[in-house]
C-alpha cells in the first residue's frame, strides 16, 4: 500500500479486509451490555465489554424487533453478528443480529418483564375477573382447527349437555402470526359474534410452542374482553400470560369445558324435584286464601251488609256533628279575637283622633309642622280636620312660653 493516504482512503481499506475477512462474517461475542441505548428511530446502541476489552455494538430495528426480551445494562448475552468498519469516524463494531442472555433463556427473561409490566398495567387485577354464566348457551373456542383441544370440549359437551353449542374460530396457536390470529378470534367474539364464553387455549408442548399465548397482543385481547374468557394452555404445570389474564385458568382444555359447561345430566330428577316444591307451595297459599275467604264469607258484612253500613252511615254523621261543632267554636274564637284586633287598631288610628276635634298642620310641601319653628309668619299652612282641609296663612307665631 505504498504513497501517502487520506485518512478517508485508509478507512476504506480497512474496511474491504474486514469484507473479504470470512472470520467477520459471522461471530458471536460474550460480554456485558453497557450504555444500551434506543433512539427514536428504533436502532439501539450499546457496548459489549468483558474485564480487558470493549465493542461498540449496532442493532437495527428491524432485528431488535424480534427479541423476545429487553436488553438491560448489566446483562451477560451472547450476541451473533458480523464485524465491520464504520466509515464515517472509522470505528470497528458490531453489527448485531440476533442476542441472547446467557445462563437463562431469552424466552424466560422475556416472560418476567412483560409479565411485571402488564401487572403493573392492572391487567392481572382480581376485581376484573368476570364470573362464568351458570347455564351458557353457545361456546365460542379460540384455538387449531385440527389440534386436540376442539375435540375433547366437543367431548366433555356432549357428555355434560348436548344442547350447548360450539363455535370455533380457527387460528394457528404457535409460530409467525399466531398470537394475532387468537387476539382476533377474542376480538370476533366480543364484536361480532357474542357467546356465552370464551375457551382459548392449545396443547402441551415447548415454551416456544406455547409462546403465542404469552404475547402481549393476547393478554390485551383476553383483558379487554366484554365476555368471560377461560385460558387452557398446555398441560396443568405450564403457565402463560394468558393465565394471568383470563377470567379462569383450567389446567387442561377438558378441564376448561367442564368448568364453562355445567352438567344436566342428573337435571331430569332436580326438575322433578322443584315441580313437587312447587306443587305444594301452590297448595299452601291457596289453602290459606280460602281460609281467609271463608272467614270473609262469615263476617257481618256478608252476613248483613244493610246493617254494617248503617252503622258506618251513623258513625259518619256523629263525626260531621263533631266536625261542625268545632268549627263553629274554631270560627267563633277567631272572631273574637279578630274584634279585640279591630278596636286596638281604631285607638292607633289618625282619622280616629281627628274626630274628637283635634287637627294637623302641614306647609306647602306636604311636610308635618309640628313645631313653631317648622313655619315663618306669613307663610301658608293647611290644616287637616276630621271632614275637610283648612288653607290658612299664619299671621303670628307665639311660643309655649308666650301662651
Amino acid at each position: 500500500m505504498p504513497g501517502i493516504k487520506s485518512v478517508s482512503e485508509l478507512t476504506k481499506y480497512i474496511k474491504k479486509l474486514f469484507d473479504c475477512e470470512q472470520a467477520f462474517r459471522n461471530v458471536l461475542v460474550r460480554g456485558e451490555i453497557s450504555n444500551f441505548k434506543q433512539y427514536r428511530s428504533g436502532h439501539c446502541y450499546f457496548t459489549l465489554k468483558d474485564a480487558d476489552s470493549a465493542i461498540k455494538c449496532v442493532m437495527f430495528k428491524g432485528k431488535f424487533m424480534k427479541l423476545p426480551f429487553s436488553p438491560e445494562d448489566g446483562m451477560q448475552v451472547i450476541a451473533a453478528g458480523h464485524v465491520d468498519v464504520y466509515v464515517q469516524n472509522g470505528v470497528y463494531q458490531l453489527y448485531v443480529e440476533n442476542m441472547e442472555p446467557e445462563g437463562v433463556g431469552g424466552l424466560a427473561i422475556a416472560f418476567e418483564q412483560l409479565k411485571d409490566k402488564l401487572k403493573a398495567e392492572g391487567l392481572f387485577d382480581e376485581e376484573l375477573k368476570k364470573p362464568l354464566p351458570s347455564y351458557p348457551r353457545t361456546i365460542g373456542v379460540v384455538t387449531s382447527q385440527s389440534g386436540a383441544v376442539l375435540h375433547d370440549i366437543r367431548k366433555v359437551a356432549k357428555r355434560r349437555n348436548p344442547a350447548v353449542r360450539i363455535v370455533l374460530f380457527p387460528v394457528q396457536v404457535q409460530g409467525k402470526g399466531a398470537a394475532a390470529e387468537i387476539a382476533a378470534g377474542i376480538t370476533f367474539f366480543n364484536v361480532y359474534y357474542p357467546v356465552d364464553v370464551i375457551i382459548e387455549g392449545r396443547g402441551g408442548g415447548s415454551a416456544e410452542d406455547l409462546w403465542a399465548f404469552n404475547e402481549e397482543a393476547v393478554v390485551r385481547a383476553i383483558a379487554a374482553s366484554d365476555i368471560p374468557v377461560i385460558s387452557a394452555v398446555g398441560h396443568e404445570t405450564d403457565f402463560t400470560l394468558s393465565d394471568f389474564a383470563a377470567d379462569v385458568r383450567a389446567a387442561t382444555p377438558s378441564q376448561a369445558a367442564e368448568l364453562a359447561i355445567p352438567d344436566m345430566s342428573g337435571q331430569p330428577e332436580h326438575v322433578k324435584e322443584l315441580r313437587i316444591r312447587l306443587d305444594n307451595a301452590a297448595d299452601r297459599i291457596i289453602s290459606d286464601k280460602r281460609d281467609r275467604f271463608m272467614k270473609l264469607m262469615d263476617s257481618r258484612l256478608f252476613r248483613n251488609p244493610a246493617s254494617y253500613l248503617e252503622e258506618k252511615q251513623q258513625r259518619l254523621d256523629l263525626a260531621m256533628s263533631r266536625l261542625d261543632s268545632a268549627a263553629s267554636r274554631i270560627l267563633s274564637e277567631k272572631r273574637g279575637k279578630a274584634e279585640m284586633l279591630i278596636q286596638k287598631l281604631s285607638v292607633l288610628d289618625p282619622l280616629a283622633v281627628l274626630q274628637r276635634g283635634y287637627g294637623f298642620a302641614t306647609d306647602s310641601n306636604g311636610k308635618i309642622v309640628s313645631s313653631v319653628n317648622d313655619t315663618r309668619k306669613g307663610r301658608l299652612l293647611y290644616v287637616q280636620l276630621a271632614d275637610g282641609l283648612l288653607r290658612t296663612k299664619v299671621e303670628d307665631i307665639k311660643g309655649g312660653d308666650e301662651l
